[in-house]
């Protein structure tokens, strides 16, 4: 009698695997110990190297923009494992099986995971983002619309899209967790101590932060409450970073506060 290589795993709840790839991304793996979805697979190598690891059969690729870093090993993915490739609809990503816009619901192959979709635009215009409600489980899979302690470049997007895109997020519960795609936490809480000095909560995540790169430890997923906490970019119409604005000439007194979001956002490009 033969035997499938996965009938001796038991299926367990699921959980997600932090795959590291090129010098700062990372790629998701959604698992329950016998199939696997892979988010935004930049590189195959450290993909397949992580199913092989944990005896994982691929049964689903999800995108979440078009950018390089997070599509080009799907091609690769795809030659050993023709499986569903769900993403953006708006976002130019040849392959697309199932493509996804704002307010979509979809159960991914092969596991019991149901995701929503939320259009995220600013990063690239047809940005999205995953997002799980599942009972005391919340997750986020943003690709480059919000990192831990920062934002995505605007390459495609308005500032006033960004802001939207980042709002739609942070009204999420906030013991979400946020599956961001780049490992940016203490460059990203670096600018945010130079325009908010007196938050002693993102002084504190610093250090944690700091400790957790001295060890090559990963600082995601964050949360959306940590994030409202100590991010700038959710928290750019605070008194304080509003005053370092103007303070560091960026800023008008009385400025709007999408433009607040935007001095913000060149203030970050040049640090």
């Amino acid at each position: 009698m033969t035997t499938s290589p996965h009938s001796s795993t038991a299926r367990q709840d699921l959980s997600v695997l932090t795959v590291p790839a090129f010098n700062d991304n990372y790629l998701w793996i959604i698992h329950d110990g016998v199939h696997a979805a892979v988010v935004d697979p930049g590189d195959a190598g450290p993909v397949r190297d992580a199913l092989a690891a944990h005896d994982l059969a691929l049964t689903a690729i999800l995108l979440t923009h078009h950018h390089a870093d997070h599509i080009g090993g799907v091609p690769s993915l795809l030659a050993q494992s023709p499986v569903p490739v769900y993403g953006p609809r708006n976002d130019g990503i040849p392959g697309i099986t199932h493509a996804l816009g704002e307010g979509d619901r979809i159960r991914v192959d092969g596991l019991d995971l149901e995701l929503e979709v939320l259009d995220v635009p600013g990063h690239t215009l047809g940005h999205i983002a995953y997002v799980r409600r599942a009972p005391g489980t919340h997750w986020l899979f943003c690709g480059d619309t919000l990192f831990a302690g920062g934002c995505g470049r605007l390459f495609e997007g308005t500032p006033e899209q960004m802001a939207a895109s980042l709002a739609k997020l942070a009204a999420l519960p906030d013991d979400t967790l946020v599956y961001c795609a780049h490992e940016y936490t203490v460059s990203n809480l670096r600018f945010a101590q130079a325009v908010e000095p007196d938050n002693q909560g993102l002084a504190f995540r610093m250090r944690d932060a700091s400790e957790r790169r001295g060890t090559r430890l990963p600082t995601v997923p964050s949360t959306i409450g940590l994030e409202k906490g100590t991010n700038p970019f959710l928290r750019y119409t605070e008194p304080g970073i509003v005053r370092s604005l103007v303070e560091a000439g960026r800023l008008q007194e009385g400025a709007a506060p999408v433009q607040a979001f935007a001095a913000l956002r060149e203030w970050k490009n040049a640090f």
